[in-house]
């Protein structure tokens, strides 16, 4: 049996490609959008993916079984539970005339990759619909299973959220019966033997949890005795009050996911590669309302800018900050290296992020005559400078952390909003004000910021956050 956990670290997500070494067949579980790094370590390893399969609809990643699919005629599993609304419509279309080969999948039933064997357990909570899966490696000699791919139904020292349905999709109501789900879904594996792994569909850092731990597996021995949740069992309403609560509010950008990987999203053959742009070309685009992205690195953005610009650098986290500030429909304009290009594409379609219409390097943008562009800078001030110079009485401070982070240390008189939701409260910032932005340590501030300026909004950034007031000075 080989088995591998393909982490993308952006997206802190895990896909597995699992095969039997006897008949060289594998399959592809939870894969993203771009699907050829998978096809390259299955070859690498002499298996050829024959079956795809995602635990369920996924809310911050792209899938990349119809990708795979399409391209390679490979069969996808599907789950069959959770109704209508969480079937994926996309495997019932025919897509280059020819039909999606698929196999709808229930609670209970099992299926062979070569001699690997999969048994199904649906294990709603997260989802309605979702899947977790245990491998037996029969073909090994095995009749117990190795591993649980429990997808975001369980995580290493957590369990996946309940909320989104009501948070990212709007399904009021739902919250607490997903959760109720969600317990039911851990008592039914809390029998299973210790020794079986756990192979987890994301690690730290992902928005599909609160307290994901940065080991990539555990065993279900471990997680019965170190996971709170497993302990909570017994008592409901200690369970649903803390899965319920300190989950950190989610981009934007979930409910399209959900929505797209449910009906389908555009073949990567189909969306249209951006075009490098003249200045003149760059100009027009950009007094047509497009929106511009700047990928340098902070301090260059901050020191020149195009007015309107909005600041995600490429160390940042661009699907979450892109998925939590802009629609997905809106036509954008990148400033970038051209060495970076692909990188960032990649990034911005995992995420379902195709209208990007063309790119120009800095070098060119910079070299424009002032007379067809203006640039301007962002102000930032220091902890102490803020002190030493500016009264309680005349500020006005926009903290952009989430609710748990305020909750444990708040700032006085600052108004909340996390950076996810800056765009759909909008209308509660003050423009005539001049706000001062903050967050932990300055990164989500200063995306913020540069975002609220490109509106038209005043904010000065405050360089390292609420963790540089902590050392050594107070707000």
């Amino acid at each position: 049996m080989f088995a591998r956990q393909i982490v993308n670290e952006q997206l802190s997500q895990v896909a597995y490609l699992i095969g039997c070494q006897k008949t060289g067949e594998a399959i592809l579980i939870d894969p993203l959008r771009d699907v050829g790094q998978y096809i390259q370590i299955a070859e690498e390893n002499k298996l050829k993916i024959i079956a795809t399969l995602d635990t369920h609809i996924h809310a911050d990643y792209l899938s990349g079984g119809r990708e795979i699919s399409n391209r390679f005629g490979v069969k996808v599993f599907v789950s069959g539970e959770g109704g209508e609304d969480w079937f994926p419509r996309w495997v019932s279309q025919d897509t280059a005339a020819k039909k999606i080969d698929h196999q709808v999948l229930r609670d209970g039933d099992s299926f062979n990759i070569g001699k690997i064997q999969f048994s199904v357990l649906h294990t709603p909570g997260h989802t309605p619909e979702h899947l977790s899966l245990l491998v037996t490696d029969v073909g090994g000699g095995a009749n117990e299973p190795i591993a649980l791919i429990s997808g975001d139904f369980l995580f290493v020292g957590d369990l996946g959220r309940p909320d989104l349905l009501e948070t990212a999709a709007g399904q009021i109501g739902s919250m607490l019966p997903s959760a109720q789900d969600l317990l039911n879904s851990l008592t039914r594996i809390s029998d299973l033997p210790d020794f079986v792994q756990v192979w987890p569909g994301h690690g730290a850092g992902s928005s599909c949890g609160k307290d994901l731990g940065a080991i990539p597996t555990s065993t279900l021995g471990y997680e019965r005795r170190f996971n709170r949740f497993f302990q909570l069992i017994d008592d409901p309403e200690e369970f649903f009050k803390d899965i319920l609560s300190g989950q950190p509010e989610p981009p934007g950008y979930f409910s399209e996911m959900k929505r797209l990987n449910r009906d389908g999203a555009l073949l990567t053959k189909d969306i249209p590669e951006p075009k490098y742009l003249s200045g003149q070309q760059f100009i027009e685009h950009y007094r047509s309302g497009k929106q511009v992205i700047d990928t340098r690195n902070w301090d260059q953005f901050r020191d020149t800018h195009l007015v309107g610009a909005w600041s995600v650098p490429m160390e940042s986290r661009i699907h979450s900050y892109v998925g939590s500030f802009i629609d997905i429909d809106q036509e954008i304009l990148l400033v970038i290296d051209s060495k970076n290009l692909a990188e960032v594409l990649a990034r911005l379609h995992r995420v379902g992020y195709e209208r990007v219409v063309g790119w120009i390097s800095d070098e060119d943008l910079f070299s424009l005559p002032s007379s067809d562009v203006y640039f301007t800078q962002v102000s930032e001030i220091n902890p102490e400078t803020w002190i030493e110079n500016v009264t309680r009485e005349e500020i006005t401070v926009l903290d952009v952390r989430k609710k748990s982070e305020v909750s444990l240390d708040p700032v006085p008189g600052a108004i909340h909003f996390a950076h996810t939701q800056i765009v759909n409260n909008l209308s509660a910032i003050d423009r005539d004000e001049d706000w001062f932005v903050l967050c932990e340590t300055g990164d989500r501030s200063a995306r913020t910021c540069s975002f609220l300026r490109s509106r038209g909004f005043k904010a000065t950034n405050l360089i390292g956050g609420v963790e540089a007031f902590r050392k050594g000075v107070r707000v």
